[in-house]
């Protein structure tokens, strides 16, 4: 086992310290030590999206991410999005649409929303399932997660779009 080593990591606009081994992932971190267990711990291998998060507004794997490597940067979580109280437009529109279901993606599939609400060009349907490619839904809840970007994105949400049963995909 390697020594720990002191690091501070910016999370969610607040100055954290803490003692971290160099093979320690952000996630570990996150959830471990700041207890921020709002990101999940998924496949444990950056395949399923889970894990997501921001460093530097740009979606990283929590579980492939060294902390150690996280230190002046600005990393944000689930947590950290909304304001005051009030939810974010991307965990409203999640809302409004009926986009999460168990909810264990859920908060990796609003981060890397968030970071496509963020994208300055207009997205079509077949941009926004690349956007969101990297996160998995078990519970196939695709549609309704892509009317929810579409809706932040200023796009209008198809009501009673409904996802069939045993199917879709990103």
């Amino acid at each position: 086992m390697s020594e720990k080593i002191p690091i501070s990591l910016s999370v969610n606009g607040q100055t954290h310290q803490a003692f971290v081994r160099a093979e320690d992932t952000l996630l570990q971190v996150l959830r471990e030590e700041f207890w921020l267990t709002g990101t999940k711990r998924g496949c444990n291998q950056g395949v399923c999206g889970a894990c997501t998060v921001m460093v530097d507004g740009k979606i990283v794997r929590g579980c492939l991410t060294l902390a150690a490597n996280c230190g002046g940067r600005e990393i944000g979580t689930i947590e950290g999005l909304e304001t005051d109280g009030a939810l974010s437009p991307v965990q409203q529109a999640f809302l409004d649409s009926g986009a999460a279901q168990c909810g264990f993606c859920t908060p990796g599939m609003i981060m890397a929303a968030t970071a496509l609400a963020t994208a300055n060009e207009p997205l079509s349907d077949n941009q926004i399932r690349e956007g969101l490619s990297g996160n998995l839904c078990r519970c196939s809840g695709y549609i309704k997660i892509i009317d929810a970007v579409r809706a932040v994105r200023g796009g209008s949400v198809p009501r009673g779009s409904s996802v069939p049963s045993g199917g879709g995909g990103a």
